[in-house]
């Protein structure tokens, strides 16, 4: 495959992944409402969750050849940390707040760190300065989450 077909791939996939964001805060959110409980809603999600990451590594990816060395940073396990704030924030809050204006506020969240995060190319990423015109770039999109976000 092509580096345009493989970025038309990649850009398809992560735009799918965006459009599931909501759809799961709402989710979350309804399923936490319905157990009476944002954290046995966050468990129930992560057992599913679980089971078809482990369906994937035993039937797609096979088994691996060994465990995960000791030499691996702590901080590459941190995601879990964040997964699960991410999860329990949006169970509580998109409800109550209303998840239009809880995933403004995520993608607000996101501009921000994925701009730290690729000018400094922190955590082993490509490193992409920060030019003028993504400065531009990221306003105009922060200004578009504030418009499209009916109140807070």
């Amino acid at each position: 495959m092509n580096v345009l077909g493989q970025n038309f791939l990649f850009a398809s996939v992560m735009f799918m992944a965006g459009v599931g964001i909501p759809i799961m805060g709402a989710l979350s959110g309804g399923l936490g409402a319905r157990l009476q409980s944002p954290a046995l809603a966050a468990v129930v999600l992560f057992v599913v969750g679980f089971i078809i990451a482990a369906l994937y590594l035993f039937f797609v990816e096979g088994l691996p050849n060994a465990l995960p060395s000791a030499t691996i940073p702590v901080q590459y396990y941190l995601g879990g940390v964040f997964i699960i704030f991410y999860t329990l924030s949006i169970t509580i809050i998109g409800p109550k707040f209303g998840i239009g204006n809880a995933v403004c506020f995520v993608l607000l969240g996101q501009l921000v760190s994925m701009t730290v995060i690729d000018h400094f190319g922190l955590l082993g990423s490509l490193q992409y300065s920060l030019t003028m015109q993504r400065f531009f770039g990221l306003l105009l999109m922060a200004i578009g989450v504030f418009l499209v976000v009916k109140r807070f």
